[in-house]
């Protein structure tokens, strides 16, 4: 038995989960078939994912195709839930691309193409929606073709687009497409150049091998609300992507993707096995990356499930290249690795850059906390602070949608009234030169630990980097993984309030003492000295943009010009063709909240606005936000200290 653990991804009303369901159905593992109107599909079987007809989450399926088994992930198609994509992403042995004939290429759906080549994940287009009256699927096909690759290149033909009588029908690659895979096949290029015949079979070798090599992209066309193209789609899963025979022999390695809690079961975590065996009641070591060495620790497994939609199946084992929900891992997190440490590549689809109070909860606060607690393990993403001695909780969320899923997640899953402040917009914050920051922590005795940094500043998007020039002979490793650690954590706050990037930490001298120094004592003196490097680095602050992409009719612009100066945006010189006016621009999101209501109305609903974060850049403290610090600041030497020690 073969294995393919395959993701679906899409911009949101793609027909993800109508494909999945019909993909069931046609391999006789689902009798009867559901459909989102009616709120009964396998993979959207939470309440509110049936109540809106989203999906929240990503949900898990086998699809038994003969000598293959799909493990097909459904995963969400708004943006607000990109990081369950991100998080599934690791998993995952191929990938398939769900792109609408009728709404073309969305700005999630470069967002997801950029993410599939840059973990180089062998994918398939799956190009939904050929029934819908006046789709074009030729013309999004160009599209793709100009705007993702190339080589993407249609496996099947599409007769009666746009209609009930739409149908597929089976072809061979064109001209066009066997001159593509020229381009990557030496051997195939020769014959081709001196005339000589190639057979389907060649072409299909040179297509399976390019496109597991992820520099070919087959294309499938279908609907699935009408039943059309499923099998094409199914045989070319097959035809390929890689699949793995199970390995349940060696060491068990794998990772933890996706955490969910049960008022039964507890703490449930989603594992992919790569190689190696686990069972039930097996002690497994735990690795959790971190700045420095990863923490390890032990858990012991009680249940290991088989899942598939909303069903459960105790299987009591997991072999290599399985896919199942382990509970008994207490203290497991999102990202988390099992049996074995590793390289792991961590792809950030896009980020929060909204926060968000939380109110209602009086008198509950350790309800609240808690449920925060367990909703922050689900996703990650929505970092959340609270400051005791405000009584406020602060969340990070992606967006509107999001906030509303988390009113109704806290009031069905925990009982909670909540309600939200209006989302604010997280900004960040960087250095302009180099600088220096020391700190002596001696008195009062017993303590000791010397730290000393330099801070220098990185191009835009380098995020944190973190280097230690110092050996054994300065300071022992204990106590340079301490710093390491400390300054991590201490960068989440600047001397702005914000999260502090784009710049590197350098640990330049340091020491402890062989009887004095106590083992805190680099977790209390690293952030004074951050804060004083940051400090002497002169900050600044940095805003978030998005690229907006804007097609409307073109009298309308030099109004959306208008806009887009007002909004202290960007903009590339608008391109008129056919009546319309297409433009590209980058504006700061404080100034663009609002703007998807106002060009809906200034177009009556009939232009098209995309948008998708593109970075962050220099902001004037007067133009932006500084932010509140949320605990004691370490430069109030003396209050840090005796915070720490434990004497506040």
């Amino acid at each position: 038995m073969q294995i393919i653990n395959l993701g679906l991804l899409a911009h949101v009303d793609a027909g993800k989960t109508t494909t999945v369901e019909q993909m069931l159905f046609h391999s006789g593992n689902l009798r009867t078939l559901g459909s989102v109107d009616k709120g009964d599909t396998q993979t959207d079987f939470l309440a509110i994912e049936r109540e809106r007809g989203i999906s929240v989450t990503s949900a898990s399926v086998e699809i038994d195709a003969g000598d293959v088994q799909i493990r097909m992930i459904d995963t969400p198609g708004h943006m607000d839930f990109s990081g369950e994509v991100e998080r599934t992403l690791a998993v995952l042995d191929g990938a398939v691309l769900i792109v609408s004939a009728a709404e073309g290429i969305q700005s999630q759906t470069e967002r997801l193409w950029r993410a599939l080549r840059e973990i180089n994940l062998p994918t398939i287009i799956f190009l939904n929606k050929v029934d819908r009256m006046g789709c074009e699927p030729e013309a999004v096909l160009a599209a793709l073709q100009k705007e993702f690759s190339p080589v993407i290149i249609p496996v099947n033909r599409c007769v009666n687009a746009g209609s009930a009588e739409v149908s597929v029908e089976n072809c061979d690659i064109s001209e066009d497409g066997i001159l593509e895979l020229c381009e990557n096949d030496s051997a195939l290029a020769e014959k081709y150049l001196q005339n000589e015949k190639l057979s389907p079979q060649e072409i299909k070798t040179a297509l399976v091998r390019q496109t597991r090599e992820c520099l070919a992209f087959p294309l499938v066309y279908g609907a699935a609300a009408m039943s059309v193209g499923i099998d094409a789609f199914t045989l070319a899963i097959k035809a390929f992507l890689p699949s793995k025979p199970l390995l349940p022999e060696g060491a068990p390695v794998g990772t933890i993707y996706k955490i969910e809690h049960d008022k039964a079961l507890g703490k449930i975590a989603h594992i992919r096995l790569f190689e190696g065996t686990l069972k039930n009641r097996d002690a497994v070591n735990i690795f959790r990356p971190s700045h420095g060495e990863a923490e390890q620790f032990a858990e012991k497994i009680t249940q290991i499930h088989k899942v598939s939609g909303a069903k459960r199946e105790d299987t009591g084992v997991i072999r290599g290249n399985e896919i199942a929900a382990v509970c008994g891992l207490a203290r497991a997190k999102v990202g988390d690795m099992v049996g074995q440490a590793f390289e792991q590549k961590n792809i950030r689809i896009s980020e929060p850059l909204f926060m968000v109070k939380i109110f209602g909860a009086d008198g509950k606060e350790r309800e609240l906390l808690q449920a925060v607690s367990e909703l922050s393990d689900e996703d990650p993403l929505m970092d959340y602070t609270w400051n005791a001695d405000l009584r406020e909780l602060v969340i990070r969320v992606m967006g509107k949608i999001q906030i509303e899923i988390l009113q109704y997640l806290f009031l069905e899953r925990y009982g909670l009234a909540v309600t939200f402040s209006p989302p604010s917009v997280i900004y960040k914050e960087t250095i302009t030169r180099r600088g220096i920051g020391l700190e002596r922590y001696t008195m009062p005795k017993p303590c000791w630990a010397v730290v000393k940094l330099q801070a220098d500043p990185l191009p835009r998007g380098s995020g944190y980097m973190y280097e230690c020039s110092i050996g054994e002979s300065v300071l022992r490793r204990q106590y340079r993984n301490h710093v390491e650690t400390a300054v991590a954590e201490a960068l989440k706050q600047g001397r702005l309030g914000w999260e502090a990037t784009d710049l590197k930490i350098t640990l330049i001298d340091g020491q402890d003492h062989k009887f004095h120094t106590h083992p805190l004592d680099f977790f209390l003196a690293t952030p004074i000295a951050v804060m004083r490097a940051l400090e002497d680095a002169e900050p600044i602050l940095l805003e978030p943009l998005v690229k907006l992409k804007l097609v409307a009719d073109e009298t309308l612009s030099g109004r959306l010009i208008g806009d887009i100066i007002e909004m202290r945006g960007d903009f590339d010189n608008p391109v008129m063709s056919g009546g319309k006016v297409e433009m590209e621009a980058i504006v700061p999101v404080a100034a663009s909240v609002d703007y998807f209501v106002r060009f809906a109305s200034l177009t009556s609903g009939r232009g098209t606005l995309n948008s998708d974060f593109y970075g962050y850049k220099e902001c004037p403290l007067e133009l932006g936000t500084t932010a509140a610090r949320r605990d004691i600041d370490p430069l109030d030497r003396d209050k840090w200290i005796l915070h720490k020690r434990g004497a506040l």
